[in-house]
Protein backbone atom coordinates (compact mmCIF):
# COMPACT_ATOMS: atom_id res chain seq x y z
CA UNK A 1 0.00 0.00 0.00
CA UNK A 2 1.60 3.04 -0.94
CA UNK A 3 1.42 5.92 1.48
CA UNK A 4 -1.26 8.11 -0.64
CA UNK A 5 -3.45 5.24 -0.15
CA UNK A 6 -2.60 5.34 3.69
CA UNK A 7 -3.19 8.63 3.49
CA UNK A 8 -6.72 8.46 2.22
CA UNK A 9 -8.00 5.54 4.27
CA UNK A 10 -7.32 7.47 7.30
CA UNK A 11 -8.88 10.16 6.19
CA UNK A 12 -11.57 8.08 5.31
CA UNK A 13 -11.61 6.97 8.66
CA UNK A 14 -11.54 10.16 10.41
CA UNK A 15 -14.38 11.48 8.03
CA UNK A 16 -16.44 8.14 9.20
CA UNK A 17 -15.74 8.82 12.50
CA UNK A 18 -16.73 12.35 12.52
CA UNK A 19 -20.12 11.74 10.48
CA UNK A 20 -21.36 8.99 13.52
CA UNK A 21 -20.07 11.47 16.43
CA UNK A 22 -22.07 13.98 14.65
CA UNK A 23 -25.31 11.19 13.75
CA UNK A 24 -25.23 11.05 17.74
CA UNK A 25 -24.89 14.39 18.62
CA UNK A 26 -27.81 15.77 16.56
CA UNK A 27 -29.83 12.41 17.40
CA UNK A 28 -29.04 12.88 21.55
CA UNK A 29 -30.19 17.33 20.90
CA UNK A 30 -33.03 15.78 18.96
CA UNK A 31 -34.18 13.64 21.47
CA UNK A 32 -33.96 16.46 24.27
CA UNK A 33 -35.64 18.97 22.00
CA UNK A 34 -38.68 16.45 22.06
CA UNK A 35 -38.63 16.12 25.88
CA UNK A 36 -38.40 20.19 26.34
CA UNK A 37 -40.86 20.93 23.64
CA UNK A 38 -43.56 17.87 23.96
CA UNK A 39 -45.11 19.94 27.50
CA UNK A 40 -45.69 23.26 24.83
CA UNK A 41 -47.17 20.91 22.26
CA UNK A 42 -49.18 19.44 25.16
CA UNK A 43 -50.83 22.26 25.99
CA UNK A 44 -51.55 24.06 22.93
CA UNK A 45 -53.35 20.30 21.97
CA UNK A 46 -54.96 20.25 25.33
CA UNK A 47 -56.32 23.71 24.67
CA UNK A 48 -58.11 22.75 21.20
CA UNK A 49 -60.07 20.07 22.23
CA UNK A 50 -64.01 20.09 23.09
CA UNK A 51 -64.08 19.79 26.84
CA UNK A 52 -66.87 16.34 26.44
CA UNK A 53 -64.07 15.41 23.96
CA UNK A 54 -61.29 15.63 26.65
CA UNK A 55 -63.03 13.61 29.49
CA UNK A 56 -64.00 10.88 27.46
CA UNK A 57 -60.69 10.14 26.74
CA UNK A 58 -59.35 7.33 29.27
CA UNK A 59 -56.22 6.95 27.24
CA UNK A 60 -54.94 10.57 25.99
CA UNK A 61 -54.57 10.61 22.77
CA UNK A 62 -51.83 12.73 21.03
CA UNK A 63 -53.66 14.35 18.14
CA UNK A 64 -57.15 15.67 17.26
CA UNK A 65 -59.41 15.62 14.08
CA UNK A 66 -61.65 17.84 15.84
CA UNK A 67 -59.99 21.14 16.97
CA UNK A 68 -62.47 23.72 18.68
CA UNK A 69 -61.41 27.56 19.35
CA UNK A 70 -64.56 28.12 22.15
CA UNK A 71 -62.44 27.82 24.74
CA UNK A 72 -60.35 30.67 23.54
CA UNK A 73 -63.33 32.75 23.21
CA UNK A 74 -64.53 31.22 26.93
CA UNK A 75 -61.62 31.90 28.58
CA UNK A 76 -62.03 35.85 27.63
CA UNK A 77 -65.42 36.07 27.67
CA UNK A 78 -66.45 34.31 31.12
CA UNK A 79 -63.27 35.93 32.96
CA UNK A 80 -62.26 39.27 32.57
CA UNK A 81 -59.07 37.43 31.16
CA UNK A 82 -58.35 40.86 28.49
CA UNK A 83 -58.45 43.14 31.73
CA UNK A 84 -56.14 40.93 33.92
CA UNK A 85 -53.79 40.99 30.97
CA UNK A 86 -54.06 44.29 30.43
CA UNK A 87 -52.98 44.69 34.37
CA UNK A 88 -50.24 42.21 33.94
CA UNK A 89 -48.60 44.55 31.61
CA UNK A 90 -49.12 47.57 33.65
CA UNK A 91 -47.44 45.75 36.88
CA UNK A 92 -44.89 44.24 34.74
CA UNK A 93 -43.71 47.20 33.21
CA UNK A 94 -43.45 49.24 36.10
CA UNK A 95 -41.88 46.56 38.18
CA UNK A 96 -39.08 46.20 35.58
CA UNK A 97 -38.21 50.20 35.34
CA UNK A 98 -38.03 50.32 39.01
CA UNK A 99 -35.92 47.16 39.46
CA UNK A 100 -33.77 48.79 36.90
CA UNK A 101 -33.64 52.56 38.14
CA UNK A 102 -32.58 50.61 41.35
CA UNK A 103 -30.13 48.05 40.41
CA UNK A 104 -28.35 49.86 37.76
CA UNK A 105 -27.08 52.41 40.20
CA UNK A 106 -26.41 50.28 43.23
CA UNK A 107 -24.54 47.87 40.70
CA UNK A 108 -22.25 50.71 40.06
CA UNK A 109 -21.91 52.34 43.80
CA UNK A 110 -20.85 48.45 44.80
CA UNK A 111 -18.83 48.64 41.69
CA UNK A 112 -16.90 51.65 41.30
CA UNK A 113 -17.45 54.08 44.14
CA UNK A 114 -15.34 54.14 47.13
CA UNK A 115 -17.14 54.87 50.69
CA UNK A 116 -16.57 53.82 54.10
CA UNK A 117 -18.39 50.30 54.59
CA UNK A 118 -18.65 49.18 51.01
CA UNK A 119 -17.92 45.35 51.42
CA UNK A 120 -19.30 45.17 54.38
CA UNK A 121 -22.67 46.61 53.05
CA UNK A 122 -22.20 44.21 50.34
CA UNK A 123 -21.84 41.02 52.23
CA UNK A 124 -24.77 42.04 53.59
CA UNK A 125 -26.35 42.24 50.80
CA UNK A 126 -25.46 38.96 49.26
CA UNK A 127 -26.33 37.38 53.12
CA UNK A 128 -30.15 38.62 52.31
CA UNK A 129 -29.76 35.88 49.05
CA UNK A 130 -30.12 33.25 51.74
CA UNK A 131 -33.45 34.31 52.96
CA UNK A 132 -36.42 32.50 51.72
CA UNK A 133 -38.49 34.52 49.94
CA UNK A 134 -41.45 32.62 52.00
CA UNK A 135 -40.11 33.81 55.28
CA UNK A 136 -40.25 38.04 54.26
CA UNK A 137 -43.82 37.42 52.56
CA UNK A 138 -45.63 37.53 55.72
CA UNK A 139 -43.68 40.45 56.82
CA UNK A 140 -44.23 42.45 53.88
CA UNK A 141 -48.06 41.97 53.75
CA UNK A 142 -48.25 43.20 57.52
CA UNK A 143 -46.43 46.01 56.02
CA UNK A 144 -48.11 46.65 53.07
CA UNK A 145 -51.32 46.24 54.80
CA UNK A 146 -50.49 48.60 58.09
CA UNK A 147 -49.97 51.48 54.77
CA UNK A 148 -52.67 50.81 53.37
CA UNK A 149 -51.78 49.29 50.32
CA UNK A 150 -53.84 46.65 49.93
CA UNK A 151 -55.72 46.24 46.40
CA UNK A 152 -53.40 48.79 44.81
CA UNK A 153 -50.80 48.73 42.15
CA UNK A 154 -48.45 50.18 44.67
CA UNK A 155 -48.85 47.42 46.89
CA UNK A 156 -48.37 44.95 44.19
CA UNK A 157 -44.95 46.34 42.35
CA UNK A 158 -43.10 48.11 45.55
CA UNK A 159 -42.18 44.32 47.94
CA UNK A 160 -40.36 43.28 44.04
CA UNK A 161 -39.11 46.55 42.80
CA UNK A 162 -35.41 45.15 43.26
CA UNK A 163 -33.32 42.39 43.35
CA UNK A 164 -30.10 41.39 45.20
CA UNK A 165 -29.19 38.52 42.77
CA UNK A 166 -29.87 41.25 39.58
CA UNK A 167 -27.91 43.62 41.68
CA UNK A 168 -24.95 41.58 42.63
CA UNK A 169 -24.90 40.30 38.73
CA UNK A 170 -24.70 43.57 37.63
CA UNK A 171 -22.15 44.81 39.77
CA UNK A 172 -19.86 41.80 38.49
CA UNK A 173 -20.88 42.46 34.90
CA UNK A 174 -18.99 46.63 35.74
CA UNK A 175 -16.27 45.35 37.60
CA UNK A 176 -15.16 43.64 34.37
CA UNK A 177 -15.00 46.74 32.75
CA UNK A 178 -11.02 48.28 33.44
CA UNK A 179 -10.62 50.72 36.29
CA UNK A 180 -8.16 52.83 33.82
CA UNK A 181 -11.06 53.54 31.86
CA UNK A 182 -12.95 55.13 35.14
CA UNK A 183 -10.16 56.94 35.85
CA UNK A 184 -9.34 58.33 32.51
CA UNK A 185 -12.76 59.72 32.66
CA UNK A 186 -12.39 61.45 35.99
CA UNK A 187 -9.34 62.84 34.94
CA UNK A 188 -11.46 64.30 31.84
CA UNK A 189 -14.23 65.68 33.85
CA UNK A 190 -16.68 63.21 33.63
CA UNK A 191 -19.15 62.73 36.05
CA UNK A 192 -20.21 59.02 37.86
CA UNK A 193 -23.63 59.56 36.14
CA UNK A 194 -22.55 60.53 32.46
CA UNK A 195 -19.57 57.81 33.11
CA UNK A 196 -22.57 55.43 34.21
CA UNK A 197 -24.92 56.25 31.04
CA UNK A 198 -22.47 56.67 28.34
CA UNK A 199 -19.77 53.57 28.98
CA UNK A 200 -21.35 51.32 31.89
CA UNK A 201 -24.35 51.31 30.21
CA UNK A 202 -23.88 50.36 26.48
CA UNK A 203 -20.49 48.33 27.50
CA UNK A 204 -22.97 46.05 29.67
CA UNK A 205 -26.24 46.32 27.64
CA UNK A 206 -26.60 42.44 27.09
CA UNK A 207 -26.27 41.96 30.90
CA UNK A 208 -28.96 44.58 31.00
CA UNK A 209 -31.28 43.24 28.49
CA UNK A 210 -30.74 39.56 30.11
CA UNK A 211 -32.06 40.66 33.81
CA UNK A 212 -34.49 43.09 32.27
CA UNK A 213 -35.90 40.04 30.33
CA UNK A 214 -36.04 37.67 33.21
CA UNK A 215 -37.70 40.48 35.34
CA UNK A 216 -40.61 40.66 32.65
CA UNK A 217 -40.37 36.73 33.53
CA UNK A 218 -40.74 37.10 37.19
CA UNK A 219 -43.81 39.59 37.18
CA UNK A 220 -45.57 37.74 33.81
CA UNK A 221 -45.56 34.97 36.13
CA UNK A 222 -45.96 36.01 39.46
CA UNK A 223 -48.85 34.35 41.78
CA UNK A 224 -48.33 34.23 44.93
CA UNK A 225 -47.72 37.66 46.01
CA UNK A 226 -50.60 38.97 43.75
CA UNK A 227 -52.85 36.57 44.96
CA UNK A 228 -52.23 37.49 49.00
CA UNK A 229 -52.00 40.84 48.37
CA UNK A 230 -55.49 41.88 46.78
CA UNK A 231 -58.71 40.28 46.75
CA UNK A 232 -60.30 43.03 44.26
CA UNK A 233 -60.79 41.68 41.12
CA UNK A 234 -60.01 45.47 39.66
CA UNK A 235 -56.04 44.52 40.54
CA UNK A 236 -55.77 40.51 39.23
CA UNK A 237 -53.10 39.72 36.69
CA UNK A 238 -53.23 37.01 34.59
CA UNK A 239 -51.86 34.53 37.30
CA UNK A 240 -55.22 35.04 39.25
CA UNK A 241 -57.47 35.13 35.83
CA UNK A 242 -55.99 31.33 35.66
CA UNK A 243 -57.09 30.50 39.23
CA UNK A 244 -60.66 32.10 38.44
CA UNK A 245 -61.49 29.78 35.61
CA UNK A 246 -60.52 26.84 37.28
CA UNK A 247 -62.67 27.69 40.95
CA UNK A 248 -64.86 30.00 39.43
CA UNK A 249 -65.26 30.04 35.31
CA UNK A 250 -65.75 26.70 33.98
CA UNK A 251 -65.40 24.32 37.48
CA UNK A 252 -62.45 22.87 38.70
CA UNK A 253 -62.13 19.66 35.73
CA UNK A 254 -62.29 21.81 32.55
CA UNK A 255 -58.49 21.83 31.58
CA UNK A 256 -58.99 22.78 27.98
CA UNK A 257 -60.01 26.52 29.42
CA UNK A 258 -57.51 26.30 31.22
CA UNK A 259 -55.18 25.50 28.84
CA UNK A 260 -56.37 28.16 26.59
CA UNK A 261 -55.77 30.74 29.03
CA UNK A 262 -52.01 29.61 29.49
CA UNK A 263 -51.33 29.75 25.66
CA UNK A 264 -52.72 33.38 25.84
CA UNK A 265 -50.32 34.18 28.76
CA UNK A 266 -47.35 32.11 27.10
CA UNK A 267 -47.36 33.66 24.27
CA UNK A 268 -45.85 37.05 24.83
CA UNK A 269 -42.98 35.74 26.80
CA UNK A 270 -41.82 33.40 23.70
CA UNK A 271 -42.27 35.89 21.64
CA UNK A 272 -39.98 38.64 23.68
CA UNK A 273 -37.59 35.76 24.65
CA UNK A 274 -37.16 34.98 20.25
CA UNK A 275 -36.46 38.31 19.73
CA UNK A 276 -33.73 38.94 22.65
CA UNK A 277 -32.15 35.41 22.66
CA UNK A 278 -28.79 36.40 21.29
CA UNK A 279 -28.63 39.03 23.73
CA UNK A 280 -30.01 36.89 26.55
CA UNK A 281 -27.05 34.53 25.64
CA UNK A 282 -24.26 37.20 25.48
CA UNK A 283 -25.64 38.62 28.65
CA UNK A 284 -25.13 35.02 30.41
CA UNK A 285 -22.02 34.00 28.49
CA UNK A 286 -20.73 37.26 29.62
CA UNK A 287 -21.59 37.05 33.52
CA UNK A 288 -19.69 34.38 33.93
CA UNK A 289 -16.34 36.10 31.95
CA UNK A 290 -13.55 37.78 33.95
CA UNK A 291 -11.01 40.43 32.31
Amino acid sequence: MTRQQEFARIRRRARAKDIAFTAIRYTLLGVWAVIVLFPFYWMILTSVKEYGAYNSEFIPKFFTLTPTFKNYIDAFTTVSLGKYFINTVIYTAVTTALMLAVTVPAAFAFARLEFKGRDTVFVLFLALMMIPTELVIITNFVTVTDLGLRNTFTGLILPTATSVFYIYLLKENFGQVPIEIYKAAKVDGTSDLKFLLKVLVPICRPTIVTITILKVIECWNAYVWPRLITDNEAYYLVSNGIQEIRENGFGRDNIPAMMAAVVVISVPLIVLFLIFRKKIMAGVSRGGLKG
